[in-house]
This record gives structure tokens, C-alpha cells and sequence, in this order.
């Protein structure tokens, strides 16, 4: 009797709990969800459960390859049971999937080259220690430590945002393993805006992604101009002129169909870039004891400032490339540890050189340190540069018309425009001119905005913040919450805030940048 007592009076206490639990769970859960941070829809708990029996059939596929291939050993062919042979090649549940389609895919998938780690890292590196370090000294101008400290802050955040975006192309299936159901920046943008605008997270990106790119372009042809003319101050050709002359020998881009020989030059192009950062350094060095430490101070010039974190921060975006790039890693679990030497070898370099390139010339620092340098170092370090550059153009040029044709002309029916290659994959005759006339527009932008600093300042502000700091933050909270710790979501809503406001008021001080150098006419 005690006992029946005892089993009721516990029945009900775990009754009550359960419902207790069950009506603050809804609470909690209507609150978040009038936020957007809610848990998985139906159509998303549906695609989950799909990847769950995409992952079940690979293994249950796998011990059936692994059945056939003994049966063939021994002989043990199956002569009558066509039928049931045939259902069990599916590698399917139920055993309607296509004939053989699980083993065409996964060798086609082995058939892809995989890059290491290393690789990743040089790739990674090469995005973020390019031709825009030398702005730098120019951000510590206007910061002073600041400046130095924005840099290390950025590495750290870009490090950081760059991993949860990767972590938000995967879920937990049913087993607890993490399965890989997004490629791109674009599919996880799409899936944080699903179910109500499935498709206007992809859009928003692909405008950024385009914005970052072209502006990118234009940057590139600016430099050339800017480092020509310094480096023949004595010819009468103007930076604008010296423009059209670096566009002229970009034209050629847009007969673009593969990077393979542009790459292998990029890649001498850029080690000899390293080579000239280092001479820049030696040079700064034999300076030493001129070096005006009394100019670095705890100031920062308010108007000119929020420049910098734009050109700080363009510095380091790498973003756009990184779920493509962890996709085709043969160790994906080795991408958190390359992002961490990768980003600290990073801050390391840039901010020793941007002090020591400030140090040496204290006020008088320029948008592009190179400029600040003896004559006879310029002419040579600034034509290696402009090589640089001009082999540099090709790769986001290529990047940008690739956005631009699958997101208007190779969507199917649903593209706006129609298709820019013919059945045989030739690029039509206006396909080519949409391409001559990108390059055109950034000639036409880098003479008409010849301001390198002011250019990269509003690119960092506009497209940098948005893509490395902003929508990681956001997507993360969103796609990841049920899996997130009270310290992830402090970090994230944190760097959401600090990036927008950085953002916000570097865009503003730009944009007042550019209207005062047309308005009084400053020197490019």
C-alpha cells in the first residue's frame, strides 16, 4: 500500500515538472522567436531529416559495397535475383534511388582536388597580407596606438567570424555528428531568411560579394596609377593617365575562362611582394634613430579615424572564399587551427610594419607608404608593385563576372537575362562586351575617385564590416543558437553592435572624405 502511495505521489511530481518545463520552454521560445532566433522550422527540421537519411544511406551503401565486393571475390554471383540485386545497388531505404547514383557521386566528389591545410593557409594569407598593407601606416596616422590596437582587434574578430560562418554550414544529425548541408555564403544567408523570403539572404550577399569585388577592381587600378606616377614624377603623364595606361593591359581579362596561368603568376607575384615588404622594413630600420616615437600617442583624430577601421578592416576580409575553400580541404577539421597562424602571422607582420613605416615618417606618412620612399628605391619597389597589382586584377574581376553570370544569366528559367555562353560553352559577343564594359567602369571609377585611402576606408565600411563582421554574428545567433553558450552569444551580439558602429560611422566619414577632397580639389 506504501508503495502505491509512493508510485502515485511521484507520478504526479513528475507530471507537474514535465508540464512546468514544457510552459516556460514555450515562453522562452515565443520570445525568441518574435526575435528570429527560433528553433528549427518544419521545412528546415524536414531537410535535416533528409541529410539524416542521405547520411544514413552513404553508410548503409558503403557495408553494401563492402558485401558486393566479397560476394565477387568468392564468386558468389547471383544469377536469379535480378531484381532484388538491382534494389539493393540503390543504396537506398526503400529502393527506388537510381541505379548506381550514390557511387557516381562519391567518385566524382574523390575526383576533385583537395588542397592541405597549408595550402588553405597560403590562400588565406594571400587574401589578407596583399597590396592593401600598404595603407596602414596611413591608419596610424590618424589612430596613433589605437590604431595598432585596431589592428590586433581585427584579426582576432575576423578570425573568429570567419570559423562561425564556417560552423554554420553544418548541423547535428541524428546520430550527433555534424554533417556539412550548406556550400556557400549564399546557402546559409538563404537559409536564415527561410521559410518566409527564401531567396533575399542570397541576393543581399551576392550584392555585397559583387560591391567588395568591383570595388576591389578599382582599388587595384588606382594603385597603379598612384605608384607610376610617383615612380616618373619627371614624365608629364598624370595618375589619371597612367590609369587608363594599367586598364589598357587589363583588357585582356575579360577573355577570361580559367585562372590557371594568371595564378601561377600571382603567386611569383605575390613572394616578390614579400621581398618588397621586407626591403620597406630594412629601409625603415637603417632609420632607426630617427625614428619619432614622441608622434605615436593615445589620440585619435576623430574625423579622419574611422577611416582607418575601414582600411584596417578591408585588410583582413577573406569571407567571401572561406566555405568554398573549407570544402575542398582534405583535413576540414584542421581549418580552426590554420585561421588561428594564419591571422596571428597576419597581425604580427602588419603591425610592424605599419609602425615602423609611421615611425619613420612620423606626419608625413602618405596613403601608400611606397610613395614616402628615396627616388631611386621607389621606382623599382613601385614597378614591382604595379606588376603586382595589374596580375592581382584579374582574380577578383574573374570572381566578380562569376557572381554577376550565375546570379543573372545562369539561373534557368528563373535568370533575368539570358544566358552568356552558347551550346558549346563559347562566350557570346555580348557576353564578352558586358565583361569589356565592367573593366571600362573600373577605369572610369578610378579616375573619377583617385583617393587609394578614401577608397579603401569606404569599401571597408560599406561591404568589409557587413561580410566579416555583421552577417557571420547574425547568422550564427540565428542557425546556431540551440547549440550556442552564454559567453558565443555575448561574443557575437558584441561584435554585431561594435561592427555596425563601426561601420556606420566609417561609411559617414568617408563619404565626407571623398566631398572634401572634390570640394577643395586635393591632391590624389
Amino acid at each position: 500500500m506504501a508503495h502505491l502511495i509512493r508510485h502515485k505521489i511521484s507520478n504526479k511530481i513528475t507530471n507537474t515538472v514535465h508540464t512546468v518545463s514544457n510552459k516556460s520552454q514555450a515562453k522562452v521560445s515565443g520570445v525568441f522567436a518574435r526575435l528570429g532566433f527560433q528553433a528549427a522550422t518544419d521545412e528546415e527540421g524536414l531537410g535535416f531529416a533528409e541529410c539524416d537519411d542521405l547520411d544514413y544511406d552513404y553508410r548503409q551503401g558503403m557495408q553494401m559495397d563492402v558485401m558486393q565486393r566479397e560476394d565477387s571475390g568468392q564468386g558468389g554471383h547471383m544469377e536469379d535475383g535480378g531484381e532484388d540485386g538491382d534494389g539493393d545497388s540503390h543504396y537506398q531505404r526503400d529502393g527506388t534511388g537510381p541505379r548506381g547514383t550514390l557511387k557516381t557521386s562519391l567518385s566524382l566528389e574523390e575526383a576533385k582536388p583537395k588542397i592541405t591545410s597549408w595550402d588553405a593557409g597560403w590562400n588565406v594569407t594571400n587574401a589578407i597580407q596583399g597590396m592593401f598593407v600598404l595603407g596602414l601606416p596611413y591608419a596610424i596616422l590618424h589612430g596613433g596606438y589605437l590604431g595598432l590596437f585596431l589592428i590586433i582587434f581585427a584579426a582576432v574578430v575576423c578570425c573568429y567570424t570567419g570559423k562561425i560562418l564556417i560552423a554554420c554550414l553544418y548541423e547535428d544529425n541524428e546520430d550527433g555528428i555534424k554533417v556539412r548541408v550548406r556550400d556557400s555564403y549564399v546557402d546559409i544567408a538563404n537559409a536564415c531568411c527561410a521559410p518566409r523570403f527564401p531567396a533575399l539572404g542570397g541576393h543581399v550577399v551576392n550584392v555585397a560579394q559583387i560591391i567588395e569585388l568591383v570595388m576591389t577592381c578599382i582599388l587595384y587600378v588606382v594603385v597603379s596609377g598612384n605608384l607610376m606616377y610617383n615612380s616618373f614624377p619627371g614624365f608629364p603623364i598624370s595618375q589619371k593617365a597612367w590609369s587608363v595606361v594599367a586598364t589598357a593591359a587589363l583588357l585582356p581579362c575579360a577573355f577570361l575562362k580559367n585562372l590557371k596561368a594568371v595564378s601561377k603568376l600571382s603567386f611569383l607575384c605575390t613572394l616578390a611582394h614579400f621581398v618588397i615588404n621586407i626591403l620597406v622594413i630594412a629601409y625603415c630600420l637603417s632609420r632607426a634613430r630617427e625614428w619619432a616615437w614622441e608622434k605615436v600617442k593615445f589620440y585619435i583624430d576623430v574625423k579622419k579615424f574611422p577611416i582607418s577601421i575601414g582600411i584596417i578592416v578591408f585588410s583582413y576580409t577573406s569571407q567571401i572564399f572561406l566555405p568554398s575553400l573549407e570544402g575542398n580541404m582534405q583535413k576540414p577539421s584542421e581549418f580552426h587551427c590554420m585561421m588561428d597562424w594564419t591571422h596571428i602571422a597576419a597581425c604580427v607582420l602588419k603591425g610592424l610594419f605599419a609602425l615602423v613605416a609611421y615611425l619613420t615618417w612620423a606626419d608625413t606618412t602618405k596613403e601608400v607608404i611606397t610613395d614616402n620612399l628615396p627616388y631611386s628605391i621607389r621606382a623599382v619597389v613601385n614597378l614591382f608593385l604595379v606588376a603586382k597589382a595589374l596580375l592581382s586584377y584579374p582574380l577578383p574581376f574573374f570572381a566578380a563576372v562569376e557572381v554577376m553570370e550565375k546570379s543573372l544569366f545562369q539561373e534557368g528559367g528563373r535568370s533575368v537575362f539570358p544566358d552568356c555562353y552558347g551550346p558549346n560553352g563559347q562566350l557570346k559577343t555580348w557576353g564578352l562586351g558586358l565583361r569589356v564594359t565592367l573593366v571600362v567602369f573600373t577605369l572610369l571609377m578610378a579616375v573619377f575617385v583617385p583617393h587609394f585611402a578614401l577608397l579603401m576606408g569606404l569599401t571597408g565600411s560599406l561591404t568589409g564590416a557587413g561580410l566579416a563582421f555583421l552577417l557571420p554574428s547574425l547568422f550564427h545567433l540565428k542557425l546556431q543558437w540551440r547549440n550556442l553558450q552564454w559567453h558565443h552569444v555575448f561574443f557575437d551580439v558584441a561584435i554585431f553592435f561594435v561592427g555596425g558602429i563601426c561601420a556606420i560611422s566609417g561609411l559617414i566619414h568617408s563619404i565626407e572624405g571623398l566631398i572634401e577632397a572634390f570640394t577643395y580639389d586635393l591632391p590624389d
